[in-house]
């Protein structure tokens, strides 16, 4: 982390601030874990902090301690402005660009005032923030917080409550270490660990905590919503509008199906579209050196990291369906070591 920001923001953390902790919408594991562990830390500090989030978090993430604060703008859209238009210090976590918080975001870019810290993993963050923390080698956004705590010089107030916030948040974000670990991150969670987080616990709460109905609508999607295209080593589970409401699908119960498709020794892609009420999501996921952050920013307006990205599309279920296939050719050699053919229809010559 940059040094002399730590010591900057060192100095403003000095006397007590109100400070507003910020995420991006449908919050995961990293948004809620980053987030409220900064929260207990800031308070040990003297502070008064409020977390914001654009939309919901899933329930799976409820246990976090201070969830129940947790200030929603599309629920609490007035109390929200107003904490954000008052703050001494505004916190961006786990998001590169305002674009990510929605109005929000509006409100965030119209004060002028208020220092922006901006703590974040994502690939080209925007400069919105007054000091800006970016690491695209880490894995999560938890586990800058662990070094922006340590790097204050504050590890010794890393209470087993904040440890277990940080430590979940990587767990989510790494898919339970499959994806962009280091030595630097087991490092971390070695640490954490040796401060007594229980990761049995932790692994419990987060997966092993589903209700009936996500082991049902899990059982729908591989066996009747699972397609395989052996030409592209590529796998794709698409879910529509009848499917949200035949199996009452509500925020997080959809984390991590996608993932289920890396299964396949075969699949290298793998990719997870579903029909929400005014875009379609697409989240990919992939395994080795494949990037799917190329396809998710280049195609569907989104990005995220080499292994791991989503997107969206505005242009309806069947058409997106269509536009996800055609593309494929593009990456084939890439994803099979074999060069797509294009065969010319021009008769002149």
């Amino acid at each position: 982390m940059n040094m002399q920001h730590l010591e900057e923001v060192k100095s403003l953390l000095s006397t007590p601030k109100d400070i507003v902790i910020t995420s991006h919408r449908n919050p995961d594991g990293d948004a809620m874990g980053s987030s409220l562990g900064l929260q207990l830390y800031l308070e040990q500090l003297g502070h008064s902090t409020k977390v914001a989030f654009p939309s919901e978090y899933p329930d799976f993430v409820g246990w976090m301690k201070g969830s129940e604060r947790i200030l929603i703008h599309d629920a609490d859209t007035q109390e929200v402005n107003t904490a954000l238009e008052t703050a001494d210090i505004i916190f961006i976590l786990d998001y590169n660009g305002l674009d990510r918080v929605d109005k929000m975001g509006e409100v965030i870019a119209a004060q002028k005032n208020t220092t922006k810290v901006m703590i974040d993993h994502h690939l080209y963050p925007s400069n919105c923030a007054d000091f800006m923390f970016s690491d695209p080698t880490a894995s999560s956004t938890c586990e800058m917080i662990y070094e922006f705590i340590v790097g204050l010089g504050d590890m010794k107030m890393i209470s087993i409550a904040l440890g277990e916030c940080l430590y979940a948040g990587i767990l989510t974000d790494t898919g339970s270490f499959k994806y962009s670990t280091s030595s630097k991150l087991f490092k971390v969670v070695g640490d954490l660990k040796a401060l007594g987080v229980d990761d049995v616990k932790l692994q419990n709460l987060l997966f092993n905590s589903l209700p009936e109905k996500s082991l049902r609508l899990l059982g729908h999607c591989l066996n009747n919503r699972m397609e395989i295209l052996d030409e592209y080593n590529t796998g794709m589970i698409v879910l529509t509008k009848k499917d949200y409401e035949d199996f009452d699908i509500q925020r997080g119960d959809t984390e991590g199906i996608v993932n289920y498709l890396l299964m396949m020794k075969k699949v290298k892609l793998a990719a997870f579209i579903s029909e929400q009420p005014t875009i379609v999501k697409i989240s990919l996921r992939s395994k080795g050196d494949f990037s799917v952050q190329e396809i998710a920013q280049k195609h569907f307006r989104g990005g995220g990291h080499k292994n791991a990205s989503g997107g969206a599309s505005f242009r309806g279920l069947k058409a997106t369906l269509k536009k996800f296939r055609e593309i494929l050719p593009e990456y084939k050699e890439q994803l099979t070591g074999i060069k797509s053919v294009v065969v010319s229809d021009d008769t002149d010559s």
